[in-house]
């Protein structure tokens, strides 16, 4: 059964830093793109950044320039560096996958970490 499990969530004050780490388990014999996604309290998910197996890079405009996200083929795993944060960066951030297993390319999502920006 494939998971993807996310870490490296918290509190930190406007203009720090986290890095979100998720790690992809199971039966995989491929992934294509990996990618975060984020929701704030009351509104829609969104998507923040991706990287494919090629790894291409694109970013929201919203954290273009203080967010990197990077991947490691061989650990099937894919960070977001996040600098300068805001607190409108406040949210629960999703790990996100399209991944081959059990014989079929599916999309799988992570259960969420929580990061928050506050003083």
């Amino acid at each position: 059964q494939v998971q993807l499990v996310e870490s490296g969530g918290g509190l930190v004050q406007p203009g720090g830093s986290l890095r979100l780490s998720c790690a992809a388990s199971g039966s995989i014999l491929s992934i294509r793109t990996m990618g975060w996604y984020r929701q704030a309290p009351g509104k829609e998910r969104e998507w923040v950044a991706t990287i494919t197996s090629g790894s291409a890079t694109n970013y929201a405009d919203s954290v273009k320039g203080r967010f990197t996200i990077s991947r490691d083929g061989a650990k099937n795993s894919v960070s977001l560096q996040m600098n300068g944060l805001k607190p409108e960066d406040t949210a629960v951030y999703y790990c996100n996958a399209d991944l081959f297993s059990s014989m079929s390319w599916k999309n799988y999502w992570g259960q969420g970490t929580q990061v928050t920006v506050s003083s």
